[in-house]
């Protein structure tokens, strides 16, 4: 048993997905060991003696693991999954040749700091709620934001039947706020913003935890160091 893993374990280890996303994959029917469709995420395999497919295509085994900080550009898709002609954040690192997936997401319209590993383990730490970690917004908008703005933005609001609040909300200038949030939710800074009346123009993560985007150009990326992985656990 000493070889023996947990099928969706062994998939995040091999940077197929997160834990999370590889039991999607299972749950679908798109993996395959020995030539069977395995729905159950517990199962028990062994990469010296069982084959693993996922879409029809062979898992080597577990790599390297790697890890970036990229600031991500206007159109990319958090996703590995590509729908007709969209743009994959992935497609950044193609001449890299490597199997990585994004920590988390960010919505086709924000930019900013995102993390690319292969690390399924090392996802799941960063993005399980226990974790406690804040994520920080640069908004720019298309008004003066106002006192009004503020207390409707840190009032909260009802996102996928939860009410959500900011942990803080700033206004930077006349029309530049930062909001600070930890839930996690689909586009929950976009509606935090919305929902006070206010149009965005640009929306940038510039921090998770106490790790900062820092001088890294749209659309670029560099690894990130032991360093750079103890202040994503830091408070911001």
């Amino acid at each position: 048993m000493e070889n023996k893993k947990r099928l969706s374990k062994a998939l995040a280890a091999a940077g197929v997905a997160s834990r999370r996303a590889a039991e999607e994959l299972i749950f679908e029917g798109r993996v395959k060991v020995n030539g069977k469709m395995v729905v159950v995420p517990q199962t028990m395999v062994d990469w010296q003696k069982d084959l693993i497919l996922v879409d029809e295509s062979p898992i080597r085994g577990e790599e390297k693991k790697v890890y970036f900080i990229l600031n991500k550009p206007h159109g990319y898709t958090c996703s590995n999954t590509r729908i007709g002609t969209k743009k994959l954040v992935v497609d950044l690192f193609a001449h890299l040749n490597l199997r990585i997936f994004t920590v988390g997401r960010l919505d086709r319209d924000t930019t900013g700091l995102l993390i690319v590993t292969n690390d399924g383990h090392f996802a799941n730490k960063v993005i399980h709620p226990s974790s406690n970690i804040s994520k920080e917004y640069l908004v720019k908008t298309s008004q003066e934001i106002t006192d009004v703005h503020l207390k409707a933005i840190s009032k909260g609001t009802y996102i996928e039947g939860s009410w959500i609040k900011p942990v803080r909300v700033e206004k930077v200038r006349k029309g530049t706020l930062k909001v600070v949030v930890k839930e996690g939710k689909k586009r929950e800074v976009r509606l935090l913003v919305q929902n006070a009346a206010l149009d965005i123009l640009e929306l940038s993560r510039i921090r998770i935890g106490g790790l900062r985007l820092g001088p890294i150009a749209e659309g670029t990326f560099r690894e990130m160091t032991e360093a750079d992985k103890k202040e994503l656990f830091q408070k911001g």
